[in-house]
């Protein structure tokens, strides 16, 4: 999906000034696989990921993500965390950063494949053998594997990693 319509409107108004946005991170665990998109952007290999439009519930954004950027439908079994991500420089100069709301997914179907324009590749990678993932896009997946009853967020600067 291209970058929203109220995006853009303030990006008329700011200019390339950081924003600061609601985000999502879906971690989607299947037969000891996660999903991994590469990002058209950078090159990169990430987690599925997307910002909330206005109003959208983080659960119901990452369900549309997953399924806009991969093609695979998914159920958010739980919140695994709340953190920041570092601020993202675009190519195109827009400066942004997240709020990032981690959630875990459930597959339950459709073959991964690019479903978009912002992504080259999309797979399913064995968690013993990720295609080095940014580190913020590893922390998530970390803690996915090591659920906590509460969720993990950060609370001090020792926890930022």
């Amino acid at each position: 999906m291209p970058t929203p319509e109220f995006i853009l409107k303030m990006r008329e108004k700011i200019g390339n000034d950081p924003l600061w946005l609601p985000g999502i991170k879906a971690v989607v665990i299947h037969e000891a696989r996660v999903l991994l998109v590469r990002r058209a952007d950078n090159g990169k290999w990430t987690l599925p990921a997307g910002i909330l439009e206005p109003g959208e519930e983080p659960a119901v954004a990452a369900v549309r993500e997953v399924f806009e950027e991969t093609a695979v439908h998914c159920a958010i079994t739980r919140l695994v965390g709340v953190a920041t991500t570092d601020e993202a420089l675009y190519p195109n100069g827009d400066r942004a950063q997240y709020l990032d709301i981690i959630l875990a997914g459930e597959y339950l179907g459709g073959e991964a494949k690019v479903n978009d324009d912002e992504n080259l590749e999309v797979g399913w990678f064995g968690l013993d053998a990720l295609p080095g993932v940014p580190p913020k896009h590893q922390r998530a997946i970390d803690w996915t594997l090591e659920p906590k009853e509460t969720g993990h967020f950060i609370t001090g600067i020792a926890d930022r990693a």
